[in-house]
């Protein structure tokens, strides 16, 4: 039995790679990358060019290092496939999520594209590290991490000499964390891809570009936002602080509901919300929704929504909730595909390897899914794979 399944997973595998074999214009360097993702998704426990070369048998990392560095091949292109694969099996045109998140990466040394002194979530303090923002897809059949960005501070950008050692041509200018969490997010909705909701944190969320672009084209958003924000109340031409706004709010208007289950069981707070902008649009309603703690009231949260006429609040926690999904795939993808275990200092081997994580990070989302079906089914068929 166990052969057996062992037999499907490699055919679900060999069927995965195949969606993108046409990428790679050689033989020897579309077997190598194969190599690299078998070596993503083995029991290694740190994932770096040694360890993946002795994984396959190599004696050496050259070649592994080679897929980093020196073939000819197209991360875009790869991202865009494994995005595809992606929403092919999880996709859901209504309750589909897009969440814009970063994560950091600790890095030594200067030399690294984008590395500096700058806080990182992952460190919970200022550290020398890398910065990659991230586009994730969740669903109610799975998640996956399917675009990505290297963040690079103005230091970098300012100091052409060092990008162009670390492989960063002169037309990469300077952009915010949300400039690149928009970029993608207008990506993803040029490929068609089907979703009903995006959310994000409140590094997104304040930066009213964002939301103004999700209006014009009309995206339902629930996306946090710090307490100071600034948000036009219902009285005309009136203005308030999100907490102040809250603030007003009676016991009786808010309401105790689970957002999603964590690691310890149903996630459960006090949520409320109050609209705003007294000049919506026509179907549209915009909320400022507050997330409270059961044990700490001053432990509140806070996010600007936009959604539907008739949006039920049980709606709106659910997608606020659903942030953890990006967690999750920064988690996993970090423990189990090494996400965050290369030694590659360019900013072409960066995105390589990140993106071929995230495609063994999406093998994994696909190989869950099918399993709910029972019996892997492959996701396609190329001959062209070797």
């Amino acid at each position: 039995m166990r052969t057996e399944i062992a037999d499907e997973w490699s055919d679900v595998f060999g069927d995965f790679v195949a969606r993108f074999a046409g990428r790679f214009g050689r033989v020897e360097s579309r077997r190598r990358v194969v190599s690299y993702l078998r070596g993503l998704l083995s029991e290694t426990e740190r994932k770096n060019g040694w360890t993946l070369a002795e994984t396959v048998g190599d004696g050496g990392p050259q070649g592994m290092q080679r897929v980093l560095n020196h073939y000819v091949w197209d991360a875009g292109a790869l991202r865009d496939d494994v995005r595809d694969a992606v929403v092919e099996l999880l996709g859901d045109p209504e309750q589909g999520i897009l969440i814009l998140d970063e994560t950091g990466f600790l890095k030594k040394g200067t030399r690294s594209a984008g590395v500096a002194r700058q806080y990182s979530g992952t460190a919970g303090r200022i550290e020398n590290s890398q910065i990659g923002v991230f586009l994730a897809y969740g669903s109610g059949k799975g998640r996956a991490l399917i675009d990505r960005e290297l963040y690079l501070p103005k230091d970098w950008t300012a100091d052409r000499e060092r990008c162009r050692a670390a492989g960063i041509e002169d037309d990469v200018e300077f952009a915010t964390k949300p400039d690149l969490g928009l970029r993608m997010l207008q990506r993803a909705v040029e490929a068609g891809v089907p979703f009903g909701w995006v959310t994000a944190d409140a590094v997104y969320g304040q930066t009213s570009r964002i939301r103004l672009w999700l209006e014009e084209h009309e995206i339902p958003h629930v996306l946090a936002v710090p307490k100071s924000q600034m948000v036009i109340t219902m009285e005309f031409f009136g203005q308030a602080r999100a907490h102040e706004l809250i603030g007003r709010l009676a016991d009786e208007e808010w309401t105790r509901l689970a957002c999603g289950n964590g690691a310890h069981g149903p996630r459960i707070y006090d949520w409320a919300a109050a609209p705003i902008r007294p000049w919506r649009e026509e179907g549209w309603d915009h909320w400022l929704l507050a997330r409270r703690s059961l044990t700490d009231p001053a432990d509140t949260a806070f996010y600007i929504c936009f959604s539907p006429a008739g949006t039920p609040l049980e709606e709106l926690v659910r997608i606020a909730g659903s942030r953890w999904m990006v967690e999750e795939c920064f988690q996993a993808a970090k423990n189990e595909n090494g996400l965050d275990h290369y030694q590659a200092r360019s900013y072409t081997a960066w995105y390589r390897h990140i993106t071929l994580s995230m495609a063994a990070l999406a093998f994994l989302a696909i190989l869950r899914a099918e399993a709910k079906k029972g019996i892997p089914k492959p996701m396609a068929s190329n001959p062209s794979y070797p």
